[in-house]
């Protein structure tokens, strides 16, 4: 045979082989269809709120009215959160410091 025929069927048959791998991998990640798509919600809700930061203040401000003692207790939590968050990613980068050294 050929040898440019031997190399375009060789070729055909590995484009066939990739579709396939394709299809198979698509159906392997099909289960997570679900969860890229909560992530997705997440992240335009996100998105949606850098645009309209007008939305969180009223939000935050009818809390306040309405509910103070759970709003402070909220940022009581928060700012707890965050501190906890501060002083772990400092330990990471110390790590990572004296992994370098």
């Amino acid at each position: 045979m050929n040898p440019q025929v031997e190399l375009a069927l060789k070729k055909q048959r590995l484009q066939l082989r990739s579709a396939a791998l394709r299809d198979e991998f698509a159906g392997h990640g099909a289960a997570f269809a679900p969860l890229f798509a909560a992530g997705d919600g997440i992240r335009e809700g996100f998105r949606w709120l850098r645009r309209h930061p007008e939305a969180l203040v009223a939000t935050v401000v009818a809390a306040a009215v309405a509910r103070p003692r759970v709003l402070f207790r909220w940022a009581r939590r928060s700012v707890i959160v965050w501190q906890a968050w501060d002083r772990f990613q400092g330990w990471l980068a110390s790590r990572r410091r004296a992994r370098l050294h």
